[in-house]
């Protein structure tokens, strides 16, 4: 069993290090005289010496290159035969010819497809848990976790490595990545040279990156809903895909690492810190209300970041860096004068080991980083800045993964950092900066807090910080659900925990952002002296109608986050304190109806039912539906959609494939774009 019969291919899919049968008919019976032997080639010169071509006679038992045939059954005119490749063979398409004395057959059906194999003991990304081999190389659906680090949702996500033409296209990508064909055979360089390989940049990889917000000539990065579209495109026109973001090329590189054969899962990252200058901080500079200003540094958090993690041994490596290793295939910064990251052992961020390759220093700040922020006050024409606190345990929080078997997130910030505030985590941290240490930066120790996991998209509670000694204390919230048509009622609440009379400057400023961090509106800012007594607290409210953003929610092509920034400044005292919170819109639900189960070859009929329930029209709303071994994506074109009007669309489907399939559905307007839903429905003969 080599779990390929799901590959929608004509040719013989195999995984290697595990025999597989070949049914050979002569034009009569065999004799020993005729000198039976199978070759197989990779490449476009196949050579005995560069391991590149495997000639196998059945006489010998084993061929040096670690692949064997023998004969199973032998009668007649037929002749079964069974062959095991090498578990350290290069992976690829395989041209298989029979010799029998001088005469070679060329089979019509021939390349062979050769795949990593994780169920085998002596292949490097063997992975011995049944439940983990298919979920992170056998599942072609999932869930990619977006949004913010309190606030998380999933993102349903059709990866469909078993679809029509993405084989090919990974064997494409393979054929094009420069590898020399024995460095096929290793999982650490094809991951790393996948990573380059799905953006575009340096060589006219799978997805072109944008975040500029026009997405004109090309899909809105929002608009994809799986894998598959993207990949036969690209394979198709052999040329980049326009547009995708860091979900999107997650996605795809999932894809094309399960494809492979090479375990693999999407990793969110939550405050993720893009920290340029390697010297694990990242600056915001924000204006007198609270503001965040744009292009000031050339660092910046995003409120969420999505890579990859893959697992293998790391044989390059000194022993106990097997395992997942994060690889990145968004464009960030250059690696070896290319985009790409990794595979980078979570090991080694965990302990601080980032000198070791590849990509170490630039994933340990990812998750590891601190936030300084800075006020920029006008005093005499210029620009000042004032460094109001640093921030030690906002960056890399409530890491997320689909959890195996069930479709809920599991939270794996365990395996990327230790407990903040633990010994092991300060012990990592010293050892870090002794690699990465620029002169000036100390060293620091953390506070501790841990966030308990709970149900299906479970949300994270947001940790208490340590009350500072002033014992002024700030929270964020909101009244009510925040939907968009709706005014969004907000508030900042004060707290002191110590005696004393305390008189406090209030700023506090609502922003729209992208999940970059970059600011699309100022939406409103409060300002206000307020004076509290003992240990007591205040609120004020911070209301934007719904006016001031609407317009912004048209004109803006991507999904926008809302960002809230407090600074309270202690009258007669240095303290400063800065607070922010980032939070999305809540939107009407997707309803997909359709049977529990399906025939196979057996139409039924799946229906997608929605309901404005927003005081606002959606415009130009689209449909987007797939359901992979059911139906191909389809898109449905909605028209405006009035407040409390539905709307109704049908598909008639017909079941390909066997087993529990997922249908997911994505509505897209000009307002709105974060409203998907999925439905599992499991067919049988």
């Amino acid at each position: 069993m080599h779990h390929t019969d799901e590959y929608n291919i004509e040719n013989l899919v195999v995984r290697r290090g595990q025999p597989f049968l070949l049914q050979l008919s002569f034009s009569r019976e065999l004799k020993a005289a005729d000198k039976l032997s199978l070759r197989f080639g990779i490449g476009e010169k196949p050579m005995k010496n560069r391991g590149t071509l495997m000639s196998l006679s059945v006489k010998q038992e084993q061929d040096l290159s670690g692949w064997q045939i023998s004969i199973v059954k032998n009668s007649g005119k037929e002749c079964l035969l069974s062959v095991t490749s090498s578990p350290r063979a290069p992976v690829g398409k395989y041209i298989l010819n029979v010799k029998t004395g001088t005469n070679i057959y060329k089979p019509p059906n021939s390349p062979m497809y050769l795949l990593f194999n994780p169920w085998c003991k002596d292949d490097v990304v063997f992975l011995d848990d049944e439940a983990q081999r298919k979920e992170y190389v056998l599942n072609d659906t999932g869930f990619i976790y977006v949004g913010s680090a309190y606030r998380i949702y999933d993102k349903p996500w059709n990866f469909g490595q078993f679809e029509e033409f993405v084989l090919d296209a990974c064997m494409y990508l393979l054929d094009n990545s420069k590898l020399k064909l024995s460095n096929r055979s290793d999982p650490v360089s094809v991951s790393r040279v996948m990573s380059a390989l799905v953006n575009a940049n340096d060589d006219s990889g799978v997805l072109m990156g944008n975040w500029s917000g026009n997405y004109n000539n090309g899909t809105s990065p929002v608009d994809w809903i799986g894998s598959v579209s993207i990949l036969q495109q690209y394979y198709k026109t052999k040329k980049p895909v326009c547009y995708g973001q860091c979900w999107v090329f997650a996605g795809v590189l999932t894809t094309v690492m399960r494809c492979l054969g090479i375990p693999s899962r999407c990793v969110s990252n939550f405050n993720s810190a893009h920290d340029t200058e390697e010297n694990l901080t990242v600056d915001i500079y924000m204006d007198e209300f609270g503001r965040i200003e744009n292009g000031i540094s050339f660092d910046s958090v995003w409120n969420f970041h999505v890579w990859n993690d893959v697992w293998m041994k790391r044989r390059d490596l000194p022993e106990g860096f097997d395992g997942w290793q994060a690889i990145d295939s968004t464009p960030q910064e250059q690696s070896g004068g290319i985009f790409q990251c990794g595979p980078c052992p979570l090991k080694a961020v965990r302990e601080g080991d980032v000198y070791l390759p590849f990509d170490g220093k630039f994933v340990y700040a990812e998750v590891n980083a601190d936030k300084v922020y800075w006020m920029v006050k006008k005093v005499n024409g210029k620009d000042k800045y004032i460094k109001l606190n640093t921030e030690t345990q906002d960056i890399g929080v409530n890491i997320s993964t689909k959890a195996v078997g069930q479709d809920k997130r599991e939270d794996i910030t365990t395996q990327y950092k230790f407990p903040e505030g633990s010994k092991e985590e300060r012990k990592a941290m010293q050892r870090a900066l002794s690699f990465i240490q620029p002169p000036g930066l100390t060293p620091r120790t953390r506070m501790s807090s841990t966030v308990p996991m709970a149900g299906a998209v479970s949300q994270p509670a947001v940790p208490c910080e340590a009350v500072p000694k002033s014992g002024v204390h700030l929270e964020i919230a909101s009244k009510e659900a925040l939907y968009p048509g709706n005014p969004l009622e907000l508030v900042i609440t004060v707290k002191t925990s110590t005696p004393g009379t305390w008189t406090i400057n209030l700023t506090g400023s609502c922003q729209l952002q992208s999940y970059t961090g970059k600011v699309e509106a100022s939406l409103g800012c409060v300002k206000e002296t307020i004076k509290l007594e003992g240990k007591s607290e205040m609120q004020v409210p911070l209301k934007i109608a719904a006016d001031a953003y609407m317009k912004t929610l048209s004109s803006v092509e991507d999904e926008v986050l809302i960002h809230i920034t407090a600074i309270a400044e202690v009258q007669g005292t240095d303290y400063k304190l800065t607070k922010d919170m980032t939070m999305r819109f809540e939107y009407p639900p997707i309803t997909i109806q359709m049977p529990e189960t399906a025939k196979l070859n057996k139409e039924f009929t799946c229906a997608f039912i929605f309901k404005n329930n927003l005081n606002v029209p959606l415009d130009n709303c689209k449909l987007l539906v797939e359901g992979l071994g059911i139906f191909k994506m389809s898109t449905f074109d909605e028209g405006d959609v009035k407040p409390g009007r539905i709307i109704k669309s049908e598909i008639i489907c017909t079941p390909t494939r066997l087993g529990e399939k997922k249908i997911i559905a994505k509505l897209i307007s000009t307002q709105i774009k974060g409203i998907s839903a999925v439905k599992a429905i499991t067919v049988t003969e």
